[in-house]
């Protein structure tokens, strides 16, 4: 109870809250969308619908570039030393955003079609997601970094239900066409949203913000390449070897498992401007003491829900989504499922305490791994099929994350020590 009366912690609550609400408003219309594709799309075509947006995150992936993370600690960095230079973070950001989704984006048309090939049309439909998903991370990073989590709970939630409606016509009407269009049209929504509720920038170019902020992205970018390659790399992997509906079984765990980490990344991203103070102060001696605590108590709650989710899926699926009750779906499950309570420590732990103190560089361990996944899943699914790919993921991302806390843990002492 104590944990609860402290004044610092009823804010966290207060913020936690409205970023639940925030991201239940983002995150649940695109569930929806996800859940109505998989009700009334084809396993193969769901199958397609999933190969073909993996593909092309994976290239927003390159668009943002850790962008918008960057964007958010320094905001919150600079509401500490140097309030004016918040306003010009929006536009310079913008700037970097342009540059990369452009060259993202004729990259794209003029090579996808080799690779893509009778799949190549639908990447095209998505084409736009390219620069308005960016663009809304990048909103939502400075909103973050601001601590306006009510203003952004009250954006992104009434857009995204205004938005419920118009998807559920687009997808009972022109199917797989209708889904990928509905992507773009909702992060459009929400990016004007965004824009309205913001306004407080200043359109004058600053290339020492331009050097910090692509400095920092540049590190998170390559860690968030990393991880990419060793979580969702799989299912480009899966429609490689022409498994399609078998992506369809792996990316409804996936989507259950990111959506059942809502709760622990939005907390992550509450505390990060906490932490970034203490970081800016060099209290070391308090962020390992909450670094500690936050990893038993997430790690706990975690294996609470694992045990859950091992008894409860089963009856969910056989009834809420019969085409998915198959021995391979839950042969990929019970698998994965030993990721679980790591997925979900490492979805609060990316953004509150690795980004948040400056120590992306620890990100930058999911390149090395995310090699090893791609070598190892090209082995695994040669020699075991399909479940290869997951196989994979299991014994690289438990290398990975185990290491990268290890060393987190190893610098917030040594730091403590000098602080």
């Amino acid at each position: 109870m104590r944990f609860l009366k402290h004044s610092n912690h009823k804010d966290v609550i207060s913020n936690f809250f409205w970023r639940i609400t925030q991201i239940l408003g983002k995150q649940g219309v695109n569930f929806f969308i996800f859940i109505l594709c998989a009700r009334l799309l084809t396993t193969y075509e769901f199958g397609i619908y999933n190969y073909v947006l993996a593909i092309t995150f994976f290239l927003i992936l390159f668009g943002d570039f850790g962008i918008s993370a960057a964007a958010s600690k320094y905001v919150a960095e600079y509401n500490i030393k140097d309030k004016d230079k918040i306003k010009y973070i929006l536009f310079n950001s913008a700037i970097l955003l342009l540059a990369l989704t452009i060259i993202i984006s004729v990259l794209t048309l003029i090579f996808g079609q080799f690779y893509l090939k009778e799949n190549y049309l639908y990447a095209v439909y998505l084409l736009p997601l390219i620069f308005i998903a960016p663009m809304t991370s990048l909103y939502d990073g400075i909103y973050r970094g601001l601590k306006k989590f009510k203003h952004l709970a009250i954006i992104s939630t009434s857009t995204g239900i205004v938005f419920l409606f118009i998807v559920y016509i687009l997808i009972n009407k022109y199917g797989l066409i209708g889904a990928l269009v509905s992507q773009n049209l909702f992060y459009l929504t929400m990016l004007i949203g965004l824009s309205l509720g913001y306004r407080e920038f200043n359109f004058k170019f600053d290339s020492s913000i331009i050097k910090e902020i692509g400095k920092y992205s540049t590190i998170i970018g390559f860690g968030a390449l990393g991880y990419f390659l060793y979580s969702r790399l799989g299912t480009i992997i899966l429609g490689h070897f022409n498994y399609i509906e078998e992506i369809s079984y792996f990316e409804l765990i996936n989507k259950i498992f990111i959506t059942a980490s809502i709760a622990f990344s939005v907390l992550g991203q509450v505390i990060a401007p906490d932490i970034t103070k203490k970081a800016a102060l060099n209290n070391y001696s308090s962020i390992k003491k909450s670094y500690l605590k936050y990893f038993i108590l997430i790690l706990s709650i975690s294996l609470i829900l694992a045990v859950f989710g091992y008894y409860a899926l089963p009856v969910i699926v056989k009834y809420a989504l019969p085409n998915y009750y198959t021995q391979e779906f839950f042969y990929m499950f019970n698998v994965l499922i030993f990721t679980f309570p790591l997925t979900m420590i490492s979805q609060f732990m990316g953004q509150s305490f690795m980004i948040a103190t400056g120590k992306a560089k620890y990100s930058l361990l999911t390149i090395p791994f995310g090699i090893l996944n791609i070598i190892l899943a090209y082995i695994f699914i040669i020699s075991f099929g399909y479940i290869g790919v997951v196989y994979s993921i299991l014994i690289v991302s438990t290398m990975n994350r185990l290491l990268t806390w290890a060393l987190l843990y190893k610098e917030f002492s040594k730091n403590e020590k000098t602080s």
